[in-house]
Order: structure tokens, then sequence, then C-alpha cells
């Protein structure tokens, strides 16, 4: 094994650097020098706010963002609008507490905010805010509820995405809940080809479509229909059009990944019979923007529909009457989101995954080099520009969890500070950004957590995170779970292998159809790496992650026994009894074939054929209603683990799809993370699993 020791930064990082060292400095003013005195616990993830969804009002004075808060005793996540001025100060709160808000949005003039609220016990709705205080005012009356919506920019309209009422929707009266479900549910009749969902569950032939709504008469009229699904709506500048995204290219939707930029007037009346069709590319286009001159449409592609997710999305721009389209970041090759036009149109910003980091990046719409707005070894979030390319953004660090940014030219300035009271109780881990080589000499690189007051002299019981995805990447965020590993003694190592999203398509499909060996040897290339320098102790060592994290998990520990113990969190077991089970269908098809036409690689990539080697003491977890990588996996292999007289616990967690929700549940599943890795990994005198608790019994007797 050879190891890199020397950590060298890649050409984007340093053409950040500028970004980088204004980040830093603002991060330094913010903390006054406040050092923590406590290692984090449990219930310190309920206690941080999680910011996000900045937007910034059309005169630049302020910004609207949302805060999220994890109810522990009462069981829910409630999510807060608030307002900051541009120019600092005490953050003004926009909605009361006891309702979760979100999506706002500013109304052309800079006079209301929009936003979309579920209250009293109705379906979500917009709602209007006057900036300058009062109750908001319900502004639609959608009886299946509003999923997205949009200004128009001259503020007399609303484009809504609006999923087709259910017949119990349409009984509803205004502002009522929709009668109770019966006891005995009827029969799910299904015949679509993609038929389920995660979050969702069986799917029927109800479509999303969309609507414009009179913010002044209070009507709405259906502009799309069709069996297809309507998304992403962007209103042009003249507010005479509106670009969306929806699979309407092929005889069935269902059938395929594509998706295609479409064009539709905003004044239809016949409910979309007449649109037009920007984009003809296999792969899926989306995410639409306007030029603010009207002439282009920027949008995100994928260049590869064999690659699919593994594909790098990239940025394109199309002229709005249609023609060919250009595609800007070919040379760039880093999967791009939210692309966003600058205010004069001649500059693209779009956030962009790169080397265990999420940089904001600018490339000018004609083309050319790419540049860092926001860059260093940070993850941006969502992010809004004003008028004058103010950018706000909601930025997080390994130390840090995400608050409110703005930047006006270089001068990045920090707008919330709102867990810095608990961040300033708390001591954190050491995380560094570590480069090494795998077994077949490939450069990876990952992220180490050192344990909190780590001694040197010492060896620490270390573990192995997989990421999930298995298109994806670990980046410089902040993660309580990491951070509490380290609280607890380990040292927790976070490899970005092949397969993962931060490095270039090569690198990333490098593992198609062939899941559990190029990053199988990735994940131990850093497992050495933190021998090599001393830091793990190869006799207390443990492995877990969640999805492709919990698939990679089983690989591992079905191919090395130097793990003492593992945790496998919705993983899988026998692919073929997944197909038409979870929600892949079309992506097995395209990665692995039909199963019965090609079983060799359906069962290359099934870790309950290798169940025999697995010695290593497993817990295997789930969410029961999950349909991404459904709980059948964990089933199995406990199963098979539990027949051949393993050391082995299965833990389903009921009504939990694959992002578990409920607050109790997520304690529940730390608790028995920490439990389970003490007993095996550390070899502490302490039960295997956590206390049994009593079931939480929500106010009201839900």
């Amino acid at each position: 094994m050879t190891v890199v020791r020397k950590s060298v930064l890649s050409a984007a990082i340093l053409a950040a650097l500028p970004f980088a060292v204004a980040f830093q400095r603002a991060e330094a003013q913010a903390r006054g020098g406040a050092s923590g005195t406590r290692a984090i616990n449990v219930d310190d993830y309920f206690r941080i706010l999680d910011v996000g969804q900045p937007e910034i009002s059309p005169d630049g004075q302020w910004v609207a963002y949302s805060v999220r808060t994890k109810m522990l005793k009462e069981d829910k996540n409630e999510s807060r609008l608030w307002m900051v001025a541009a120019k600092g100060g005490e953050p003004i709160p926009l909605t009361a507490e006891g309702v979760s808000s979100g999506h706002a949005r500013w109304s052309p003039d800079g006079k209301y905010l929009a936003f979309t609220s579920a209250r009293n016990g109705a379906k979500g709705q917009v709602w209007l805010l006057n900036r300058l205080g009062g109750e908001a005012v319900k502004l639609t009356e959608a009886v299946q509820g509003v999923d997205d919506f949009e200004w128009s920019p001259e503020g007399a309209r609303l484009v809504l995405v609006l999923h087709d009422p259910k017949p119990e929707d349409a009984e509803a009266k205004d502002g009522e809940k929709a009668p109770p479900k019966p006891k005995t549910q009827p029969p799910y009749v299904i015949d679509r080809l993609q038929f389920k969902r995660d979050t969702i569950g069986y799917l029927d032939r109800r479509r999303s479509h969309l609507y414009v709504f009179d913010v002044e008469k209070k009507t709405t009229t259906q502009i799309t229909s069709g069996d297809y699904d309507d998304a992403q709506p962007a209103w042009s500048p003249d507010g005479k059009q509106i670009a969306f995204t929806s699979n309407r290219s092929t005889p069935d939707p269902d059938a395929t990944r594509d998706s295609n930029i479409w064009i539709v007037a905003a004044d239809n009346t016949d409910k979309g019979a007449h649109i037009t069709q920007l984009t003809t590319n296999p792969a899926p286009d989306d995410q639409p923007v306007w030029s603010p001159d009207g002439k282009w449409i920027a949008y995100v592609t994928e260049l590869d529909p064999h690659l699919f997710y593994y594909s790098t999305q990239h940025l394109a721009v199309i002229p709005a009457t249609g023609g060919e389209p250009k595609v800007l970041t070919t040379a760039f090759d880093r999967t791009i989101r939210r692309p966003r036009f600058s205010a004069d149109g001649k500059s693209l910003y779009f956030t962009a995954d790169d080397d265990g980091t999420v940089n904001l990046c600018k490339i000018p719409s004609a083309g050319g080099d790419v540049a860092r707005a926001i860059g260093g070894r940070l993850t941006v979030g969502g992010f809004n520009l004003g008028k004058n390319d103010e950018i706000v953004a909601a930025i997080t660090t390994s130390d840090r969890p995400s608050e409110i940014f703005i930047q006006r030219g270089a001068d990045l300035t920090r707008l919330t500070k709102t867990n810095d009271a608990l961040m300033a109780q708390l001591k954190l881990a050491t995380v560094e950004y570590v480069h090494f080589k795998s077994k077949d000499g490939t450069p990876v690189a990952g992220y180490l957590y050192k344990p909190v007051d780590y001694d040197a002299s010492k060896k620490a019981p270390t573990l192995l995170q997989p990421h999930g995805g298995p298109v994806g990447q670990y980046s410089a965020s902040f993660d309580h779970l990491f951070q509490l590993f380290a609280a607890n003694g380990y040292a927790v190592l976070l490899p970005n292998p092949r397969g993962s999203s931060g490095y270039g398509q090569k690198f990333c499909d490098a593992i198609y159809a062939d899941w559990g060996n190029k990053d199988f040897q990735d994940d131990m290339a850093i497992v050495d790496y933190a021998l090599d320098q001393g830091i793990a102790d190869p006799d207390h060592m443990g492995v877990g992650g969640w999805s492709y994290g919990g698939i990679s998990t089983d690989f591992i520990i079905a191919q090395t026994t130097r793990f003492k113990g593992a945790i496998s969190g919705a993983g899988t077991a026998l692919i073929t009894s997944f197909y038409g089970h979870d929600h892949y269908q079309k992506e097995y098809e395209i990665e692995l074939g039909y199963p019965w036409e090609n079983p060799t690689v359906w069962d290359k990539i099934s870790p309950f054929y290798k169940v025999k080697n697995i010695t290593t003491p497993t817990l295997f977890m789930g969410g029961e209603i999950d349909s991404n990588v459904p709980i059948l996996g964990g089933e199995q292999m406990y199963q098979a683990m539990k027949a051949l007289g393993r050391t082995t616990e299965l833990v389903v967690y009921p009504n939990e799809f694959h992002g578990f929700q409920a607050p109790s549940h997520i304690k529940d599943r730390m608790e028995r993370y920490l439990a389970w890795y003490a007993h095996y990994v550390k070899g502490d005198n302490t039960p295997a699993r956590p206390p049994e608790k009593a079931p939480v019994v929500k106010a009201g007797g839900e």
C-alpha cells in the first residue's frame, strides 16, 4: 500500500483561495475566540438548528431564510421563516411557532413574502406576508395542496405545481381537513410501469401539472395536462411563457429516465395541448432558468443516458426560441446544480461537487473558464442572487453547522449566528482532508476525524463510514454523528472512493455494475492510511453506513475480518429480489439488464451470496416502509446470519421511509450505534443495545 503523506490542493481549490481566506476571516470574527468546554452528545443533535433557503429581497436590503427545529419532546420537525438585514443585525421571526412554513419567495416589488404552510389541519397552501408586519393571509385554496410555486415577473400571478387531487381531497371544503380515511382501505389498483416511490408508496395515475394563479382575482387556470409529471417552472422575463421540466417525449414516461425542457404560454387555456419541446437530449435535462433578456435558457444536463447517476451533470444553454444547445462545463467535469444567471446575463452561477467540497462557481454564459465565487473547503447549500449580484448562501464547514452569509464582491460576511451559543459550549474533533493511494495506485481522498482530546501517543478505536449513493461524496460540512463518534473516543474515517461524484466522470463510473470491488479497495486504503499514521488501533475497528453505505458495509465484512463490529443500515442483500420491490427498476435495467437475462451480473453485486464469509457481529437496521432500499435487504442478511449462528440483530423502525423523520427514532438509532460499537469495537463491558424505553405518546393521543 502506497501512502501519499502530503495533502495536495487541487487546482480547483487553489483557484478559490482568496474566497477561502475571506470565509475563514468571516468565521474567525463570528466565533469571537470562543472555545468549547464539553463533548458533544446525542441530545445536541436536537439542539442544532438547520438553517437554509436564503432569499434576498429585490432591493437587496433583507434576507429571508428558514430554520428547522427537530423537536424531540413532541417527536416532530418544525420550520419557521426568519428575516435579517443584509447589512447585519438581529434576525426577525416572520412566521409563528407551532406550524411549519418554508419556500419563501419575495414578490417582485419586495413588499410581500409568499411562502408555503399547512395550517389548521388543511393541506399546504401559499400564504402572503407583508414585510412590514401583520398576519399572513392565505392566497391559495387548492384542495390537494401546493407542491411548488414561483412569482411572475410583474408580481400579479403565481405559477403553481399541483398534483391531481384524490377523490377525498375534492370532497374537502376550503380550509377544512379532508374526510377521515375509512378503517378499511380499498385495494391498490396498479397499471403503471413505475408503480412505487419512497415517501409516497404506491403510485396511481394522478400527475403533477402547472397552473397559473391570479393573485388579485384568486382564480386558477390549468396550463398543462396529460399522463406526465410537470415540474420546476420558470417564468420568462416578459411573463408570457413558462419553461418547465417534463418527460413528454416518450409514449410511456415511466419507461425512461429522460426528461426535457418544455415551454408553455402562461395564458394557455387548453391545459397545455400546445406546448413546445426545447431540448431533445435522451438523458435528463432539468432546472431551467431564463437569461435576463429572455433570449437563452440555461439548464442542467446529463450527456450519457447509459451512465445515468454515474454521468457528470453539466451546465448547458440553449436559445429560448429553439436551436442547438451548448454545454459549457465539459472541461470542468464536475457535477453541477442550481444554475442562476447574473443580473447582466453575462455569467452563470452554480454549485459544484469538487474534491470533497461543494463550491459556488461561475462561468461566462458564452463559455469559458470556471471560477469560484465562494470556494474553499466548505459546502455551499442553497444560494440566491441580488440585483447587483450580491450572493446570499447557506454555508457549512466541518466545524460549523449551516449559517447564512452574504457576499458583495470579495467581502463575505456571516449574517446569522443561529447555533453560536450551542457551538461555544462544544469541544469538537479535529477534521483533516487526507490523500492516499488505493491498491491499484488510484489516488483517493477522504476525511479523517481524530478523537476529541486526541492523544497521539495512543492508538484509537476507529470507525470506517462508507457514504451513500453510490454516487455522492463526503464534503466539508458539519455532521453531528461523526462528531458524536469522535466525542466517544473514536477516530472516524470518511473515504470518497471510486463512485464518488466530486472527482470526475471516469472516477465516478469506475464501479458501474461492479459494486464492492474498486470501492472496497479504496475504503480499505483509508483504513491502511490511518494504521500507517499510527492513529487507528488494528484490534478495535468497526464499520457502518446507511443506504449504499450499508451495502458497502455488507461487502466489506464479507471480504475482511479486520472489523470487530458492523452496522448495516438500509442495505441490500439478494438484488434480484429488489427488482419490482424498490423504486429503481429503470436504473437496474440500464446498469444490469433484466435479471432473468443477466443473472451473473445481478448476483455479482448481491452481498447475500457472500454472507457465509461474514463473522463480524452485525446490526442491521432500516425503515419499515422504505421503498428506496427496503428493509427486505436487512431482513435477508439478518436471517442468513442467524441461520449460520452468527452474532446479529435486526432493528426495524415503524412508519419510516429511507430518510428518517421522527426525532425519537433518530435518537434511538444513535444510541444503538454507540452501544453496538462500544460493546464490539471498544470491547467495553456494556450491553450491545441501549435500555429499552417506553414508546413516545404524542399530544392528543395521536
